[in-house]
Order: C-alpha cells, then structure tokens, then sequence
C-alpha cells in the first residue's frame, strides 16, 4: 500500500484516537453530514454518533488492530479494519472482535467518513 492508501489507513488510526478520547470537535469535521453508522441493532445518524461518544454512553476504550486493507474505487474508499474492541458501554465494559468497514468519499482534497459498519466476529 503506498500513497493514499497509507493516508487512510493513518486517517483510520487518528479517528479511533479521537473516539478513545471523544474528540468530537474532530470527529464532526471527519464524518460527513448525512452519514450512516451501524452498530450491532443500531443505526445512528452523525449527530447520533457524536452525542453518543460525547456523553460516554459507548466510550471507545481500547482498540488492537490486527488487520488493515484499503480499497480505492474512484473517489470512494473502503477501509476494512479487523480489531478488537474494549468500550464501556453503558457503564459495562465490553471487548468484542470486530471488522470494522469504513467508507470514505474524496471530498475536493480531503477524505470524508460517510460510513461506518460494525460486524462482530462470531467464528473466535
């Protein structure tokens, strides 16, 4: 992976950092206004997604990435992220294996996240 795909993978990277640490100023410039996060049973508009890392209702704890690849199609990136997750959520810790896949759109020079899937990982 060379180029912009290493600057995804590092975008990828910066973002859990400022869900760990509810950098929601960050977070609102990197998502765009009409995306989609899924969580497991959920679906969660960006303002959804904000206030639910700004009040620490999920708090994205610690994140082990244990497999990162980049697919570029035009303007759109996938980034599809195997991880284990440890959130706090509602007040109970959890750890879950997950794929993560991110969607990003090139936006004039700047990659914007207008989609977020979490798939937990049954088969470990």
């Amino acid at each position: 992976m060379t180029g912009t795909g290493e600057d995804l993978v590092a975008l990828s990277k910066l973002k859990w950092e400022w869900m760990s640490t509810r950098d929601t100023d960050r977070l609102d410039a990197l998502f765009a206004e009409d995306a989609v996060f899924v969580h497991m049973g959920a679906t969660f508009s960006k303002e959804q997604e904000l206030d639910v890392i700004r009040t620490g209702r999920i708090h994205y704890r610690d994140v082990n990435i244990e497999d990162v690849s980049v697919r570029i199609i035009g303007s759109t990136a996938i980034v599809l992220t195997t991880l284990e997750l440890t959130a706090v959520v509602n007040d109970a810790e959890v750890t879950n294996p997950f794929t993560v896949t991110e969607a990003y759109a090139r936006v004039g020079d700047a990659w914007t996240l207008v989609s977020m899937s979490f798939t937990r990982l049954i088969n470990r």
